[in-house]
Order: C-alpha cells, then sequence, then structure tokens
C-alpha cells in the first residue's frame, strides 16, 4: 500500500525516536513527512496527500485537537492517530479506541505503533472501497461532516429559519446533503453526571472520545449519521434515511444500551439516549428542542434509553407536599431522621410520575426555606454556615436531578442541626470567643469578625456573650487589653507608644485616655507606682 505519513510533535527528539522504531516497507509507508507545529502540518498537507495522521495532543502552537478539526474540514480521508505523554489519560486509551482515531500513550511501544497504523490502513482501505447504491448515502459519504454539523447547528439554532425554502436555499448554496427523500431520527445523548473530578480540559477530551464512540457503535459502517457536539456534556447523533425507510427501533435501542453500557466502564459517566421521531429538516430544530426539554424533566433516573413514546408530556405534574414534617423534625429528632422524611417525600414524587425538573425546583425552595428557617430561629446566619465553595456548589447543583437534591439534603442538615446543636454549648462559645480575643489583641477587632469565628449574627453572639460574662463584647475587649497593658507596664521597661502599637492602637492619646477610663491612673502614673523591676 502506498501510504503517505505525517508525524507532528512539537519535540525533535520525540519525533526522531517515532522515526528510527517505524518499518517503513514493513508498513507499507512510502513516504513520511514532519511537523513541529500546527502551522507547519497545514503547510504539508497543503501541498502532499497525507493519508495518516500521527500527531501529539499537547503543542504550544496549537494542539492536536485544533489540527483535527481543521484536517476534518479540509482531508476528510486522513486517518488520525494520537499520541500524548499525559499520563492521567490512561483511562482514555481504550475509550478513544473505540472510535477511529487511535491513542497512544508516550513512550509509544513500537508494536502499539504498528497495530495503529495497520487499524488506520484498514480504515483507509475500507473508506475506499465503501460505496453504497443510496443516493441519500452517497450524497452523505460525499461531503465533509464538518459542513453538514455546521448546517444542522444553524438550523437547530435558528441562525437558518425552519422553513423548507430557505433550508433549501442552504442546502444548494452548501451542497447539502439532503434530497426531498430524506428523513432524519435525532437522538440526544446527555451526560447526566461525571462520577469523578475533572477539569475541563479532561472533560473535553472525554467528550471527544463519547462522540467517537457513538460513531462507532451507533452509526456503524452500515448506516448514514452524523454526531456532534451539542452543548457541553451533549450530543446530537443524526440518522438519515429515505422516506418510508424502516429505521429499526429495537436495534438501535439495544445498540444505545450497549453505548451506554461502554461510557460507564470507561467514561466515568451516567447517561441516557433519548429518540426523537423522524422528521423532515425543517421540523428538526422543534423536535430537538423537544428532546432537551425531556433531558431536563429527566432528574429520577440515569443510564436509560427513552423512545419518544415514552416521554409522555401529558401526564400530571406531582402536587408538591407541606414540608411541616421535615421542618418539625428538624427540631426534635435526629440528621438522620430528616434526610430519610426527605428522601422519603421525594420517593413519593417520583412513584406518581410527575416529577420534572420545575416540580424538583420547587421542592428545593421549599426544603431550602425550611432550613433557613430553622437556622433563624437559632440566631445563625445561613450565609455564613453555607457561604463556603463547597456548600454553593453542592446548592446549585441540587436542581438537577433527585441524586443531587439528596447530596444537598444532606449536606444541609447535617451542617445547620450540627451547628445548631452546638450552639445549646453557650459556655463553649463564650470560651472560644474569649480565646480568640485573647489571641488577637494586637488587632483592631470587630464585633462581625468576632462573630465569624462561630457562625453567629453580631448581635446574636453579643447577646449571649453578655449573658454569660456580664460584659458587653466591646467592653471585654477592652479589659482584656488594658490588663495587657498593666502587665507590660509593671513588668518591662517598654516605651508607652510601642505598648499601644502592641495592642493595636495607633493613636497613642487614645490609648492614654482609654486606660486611665479604666484604671484611674494615666500609663506612666500607673507604671511609677506599679514597676515592680525598680
Amino acid at each position: 500500500m502506498n501510504v503517505h505519513l505525517l508525524i507532528v510533535d512539537d519535540e525533535v527528539l520525540a519525533i526522531e525516536g517515532v522515526k528510527s522504531d517505524l518499518d517503513l516497507n514493513k508498513l507499507g509507508i512510502s513516504r513520511l513527512h514532519t511537523a513541529i507545529n500546527v502551522r507547519q502540518a497545514k503547510e504539508i498537507f497543503v501541498r502532499e496527500r497525507i493519508d495518516i495522521l500521527l500527531c501529539d495532543i499537547e503543542m504550544p502552537q496549537g494542539s492536536g485537537f485544533d489540527l483535527l478539526t481543521w484536517v476534518r474540514e479540509h482531508h476528510p480521508n486522513t486517518a488520525t492517530i494520537f499520541f500524548t505523554s499525559h499520563a492521567d489519560f490512561k483511562y482514555a486509551k481504550e475509550a478513544l479506541q473505540l472510535g477511529s482515531v487511535d491513542y497512544l500513550l508516550k513512550p509509544v511501544r513500537v508494536t502499539d505503533l504498528e497495530n495503529a497504523i495497520r487499524k488506520a490502513q484498514d480504515i483507509i482501505n475500507r473508506n475506499s472501497e465503501f460505496n453504497r447504491n443510496s443516493q441519500s448515502h452517497q450524497l452523505w459519504l460525499k461531503h465533509h461532516s464538518f459542513i453538514i454539523e455546521r448546517f444542522w447547528v444553524d438550523l437547530i439554532n435558528h441562525s437558518i429559519p425552519s422553513q423548507p425554502t430557505a433550508i433549501r436555499g442552504q442546502v444548494e448554496l452548501h451542497h447539502i446533503p439532503i434530497t426531498e427523500e430524506s428523513v432524519f431520527l435525532p437522538i440526544l445523548i446527555s451526560v447526566q453526571k461525571w462520577r469523578k473530578e475533572l477539569n475541563r480540559r479532561d472533560e473535553k477530551i472525554l467528550e471527544y472520545a463519547l462522540k467517537n464512540s457513538a460513531e462507532e457503535m451507533i452509526i456503524g459502517d452500515g448506516s448514514n449519521g452524523i454526531c456532534f457536539h451539542l452543548d457541553r456534556g451533549m450530543l446530537l447523533l443524526i440518522m438519515v434515511a429515505n422516506r418510508g425507510t424502516n429505521w429499526g427501533y429495537e436495534h438501535l435501542f439495544r445498540v444505545c444500551e450497549q453505548y451506554i453500557d461502554s461510557c460507564n466502564d470507561y467514561f466515568y459517566c451516567d447517561l441516557s439516549c433519548y429518540f426523537g421521531n423522524a422528521v423532515e429538516s425543517y421540523e428538526m430544530a422543534e423536535m430537538v428542542a423537544e428532546l432537551r426539554r425531556q433531558d431536563r424533566n429527566n432528574v429520577a433516573f440515569v443510564n436509560q434509553v427513552y423512545l419518544q413514546h415514552d416521554n409522555d408530556t401529558s401526564k400530571p405534574h406531582a402536587k408538591l407536599p407541606a414540608l411541616s414534617a421535615v421542618a418539625s423534625l428538624m427540631k426534635t429528632a435526629t440528621k438522620d431522621a430528616v434526610v430519610h422524611e426527605v428522601e422519603t417525600i421525594l420517593d413519593s414524587l417520583v412513584k406518581k410520575q410527575g416529577m420534572n425538573a420545575d416540580i424538583l425546583h420547587q421542592f428545593n425552595q421549599n426544603f431550602t426555606q425550611v432550613v433557613y428557617s430553622f437556622l433563624n430561629l437559632k440566631g445563625i446566619e445561613a450565609n455564613q454556615l453555607f457561604g463556603d465553595e463547597e456548600s454553593r456548589h453542592i446548592s446549585e447543583s441540587a436542581g438537577r436531578s433527585i441524586m443531587d437534591m439528596l447530596i444537598w439534603a444532606r449536606h444541609a442538615v447535617n451542617k445547620a442541626m450540627i451547628h445548631a446543636e452546638a450552639i445549646k454549648e453557650t459556655e463553649k462559645i463564650v470560651q472560644i470567643v474569649k480565646t480568640f480575643i485573647s489571641h488577637n489583641l494586637d488587632q483592631d477587632m470587630t464585633r462581625e469578625m468576632i462573630a465569624d469565628q462561630v457562625f453567629l449574627h453580631p448581635d446574636y453572639l453579643t447577646r449571649i456573650f453578655k449573658k454569660e460574662t456580664g460584659y458587653v463584647l466591646s467592653d471585654y475587649i477592652v479589659i482584656e487589653k488594658v490588663k495587657v497593658a498593666k502587665e507590660l507596664l509593671s513588668h518591662t521597661d517598654r516605651p508607652v507608644s510601642s505598648i499601644a502599637s502592641t495592642l493595636g492602637y495607633t493613636n497613642f492619646s487614645y490609648f492614654t485616655k482609654l486606660f486611665k477610663k479604666h484604671v484611674g491612673l494615666g500609663p506612666m502614673e500607673y507604671r511609677s507606682q506599679n514597676n515592680k523591676d525598680q
């Protein structure tokens, strides 16, 4: 086979290492090209035929994914193999192999590289020999998927009006493979939850692998279709056929189930597939909007395949029960009892089949109100208790699904009730405040600063502090500072201005006046009478 191979890597030594490992004659590679960045690679593509692209993912002047996007648009027959030194992506190796692009980790073993190149050659051979009699199929293969993807995205986002005449104009202008006989079956694929923490970069790589896997498993070689990213964590797969085609829903349903199982195993995610009805192009935007609504309202189940008739929007919405029992249990029972009551209510709503995103949102509002009312009774400010990053993240996610709602319920109940229980121990709180004051006598402390240490409202803290100690909080701070000042005046020769500064007073006159008010003598007089080192 007369194969042209291009290696792209910003590390020259890495390129030389791959070149030395390759037996070009054995692999049927007649020409070998190299580039150290995306710009050079594009220049080679312009003047040479490239059959296989072996490309690093991470390069300073444009990533391998950027290059692949360009190659897909301008050279769709090129097969691509990725390789990278990023150790964290070991889990993506098998996943990406489900698609048409292989994924290798550096340092690349010779056998793995040879197998990947042979796999790419098989894809090239299969595509070159692939021939179908269907007019729609021939047109679909003839045009590059990037152009088709852009057309569908514009149509779904209403950049192209959903009118037959407007669509016909775009079809003719861009040679989109749609005929009078074409009908389309949309399948929405939605990631409902990643099972491990991912940064955005890792997430994009896995989304790319999800797309490849969908193309391989659901569209396959024997069907017409395209799969593309519709939104973050959301893919749209569009099957195409002629009017009157038997779509084979049972087979597609089983394939989607297998796809979900594979994604569970390889991509660390839960996801569901939503089948639309077979529609004409001008009906696609409305059908995709309906699939989005179904996904949004699926707050109870994961890893499911839904046919259109499974999503009956005429079902009555569940009636939200009062949460008085939850409020009562928070005052009298244990944390586990409160959470169990929340679980029981949500389970009942799901069984009544009226649960959707709006109902879950309303439930979350009512539940949060119950928790905040409980905190208000205890004199605890909610923003102080739930203002941390973890609490914000959990509360913001509560409306996505029942599982997320339960995570928020456990978090909120545990934190609220534990802190409320701690408030009963007034002596402990007062001791915490006293300790904080004693450790920060060099600071200009405010009520708010001190109240933050025990998550209480300043007014409430002031009340319980005075009840327990007999002192107003601000007076107690002054008294403690004067005590230290008296000790320093009696046992050291430090200047009075230095002592004042040590205690957080930058105004020497104010310190002197305050000291005399509480002691009856000015600082120098007190030192003269009480300096025990004299």
